[in-house]
């Protein structure tokens, strides 16, 4: 997996965490924990998908920073900072797109007595399915990350299977509990990763 601009990232030494930050840091602080033992088992991950990130750890650590990859250095607000055309006087361009909506007559009824109109009422509707299926992506994404965080590094902890579950019946509690007993730097990602995905969970409306 190629990691992407401004990305953060986390290394492991089995169950110990030895770095996080840019790909250049991790991966300077994972050779020389290999430096100094041949055989540590260093696994890194983006931080917030959790994919993992395959280095080159062969030669100087100069040699491994040469062989990463580029990651650019996007000031934040740079695209905000481009210029915009100016804006003439009057109502903005919105950009509305004519087509035709086949509805039975009761559907027109009820849009007509919206506030607004149809149109208007037809793009609330609209609007409020987008935010709804966008947020059920993020749930999910964010459950995935801590799934594939988990199964990499976790898969023979004790209460794995059940914090699985926890995990994706949104049950925070529980999932705490299950994996209190975990090495701890393992254990505080875990909780870092699923906190976002319950975070979002949370957020869903009801039903």
């Amino acid at each position: 997996m190629n990691p992407g601009p401004e990305a953060a990232y986390i290394a492991f030494d089995g169950d110990r965490r030895i770095a996080t930050g840019d790909l250049r840091e991790v991966a300077r602080a994972a050779r020389e924990v290999l430096d100094r033992r041949k055989h540590a088992a260093i696994l890194i991950f983006d931080a917030v998908t959790s994919g993992p990130i395959d280095i080159d750890f062969r030669g100087t650590v100069a040699d491994v920073e040469a062989r990463l990859p580029a990651i650019a250095s996007v000031p934040t607000g740079a695209k905000d900072a481009a210029p915009s055309a100016p804006r003439g006087p009057g109502r903005p361009k919105l950009g509305v797109v004519a087509r035709e909506v086949t509805l039975l007559p009761r559907h027109w009824d009820w849009l007509a007595q919206q506030p607004g109109g149809a149109s208007v009422a037809l793009r609330k509707l609209v609007e409020a399915a987008r935010r709804t299926g966008e947020d059920g992506h993020r749930v999910r994404r964010a459950q995935e990350a801590a799934y594939r965080f988990m199964s990499a590094m976790a898969g023979n902890k004790p209460h794995y299977e059940d914090a699985i579950r926890a995990l994706f019946a949104n049950d925070p509690v529980h999932f705490e509990k299950l994996i209190a007993a975990w090495p701890a730097d393992l254990r505080d990602h875990a909780l870092n990763l699923a906190e976002t995905a319950f975070h979002q969970a949370s957020r869903e409306p009801a039903g």
